[in-house]
């Protein structure tokens, strides 16, 4: 079933997160109208819908972003490594 292959992949999502705890990613997430904030983070936490990054901010500042496992299975929310830019998940297809 569709059903259960969606909320397979979606687990596979969480499970790679959470073993990537600690580790900085670039996020990249599409707003809507045409807005794209991308950023770079560190994975601070998962929960079973959502995921926790904590974003540098401009002058030194931090803040805490949730995004959703299913957004970066829709590719709404694409995450890659900084230091090669490889994304974490080539098999999800991107917004763009």
């Amino acid at each position: 079933m569709e059903l259960t292959r969606l909320a397979d992949a979606e687990d596979n999502i969480r499970a790679v997160l959470e073993d990537m705890t600690g580790s900085t990613i670039c996020i990249r997430a599409n707003m809507g109208r045409s807005k794209v904030m991308e950023c770079q983070g560190t994975i601070m936490q998962t929960h079973p819908s959502v995921f926790l990054v904590e974003v540098r901010e401009k002058r030194n500042r931090t803040a805490r972003a949730s995004y959703k496992y299913v957004d970066v299975l829709t590719g709404s929310v694409e995450l890659s490594h900084p230091e090669s830019g490889e994304p974490v998940f080539p098999w999800v297809e991107s917004s763009n």
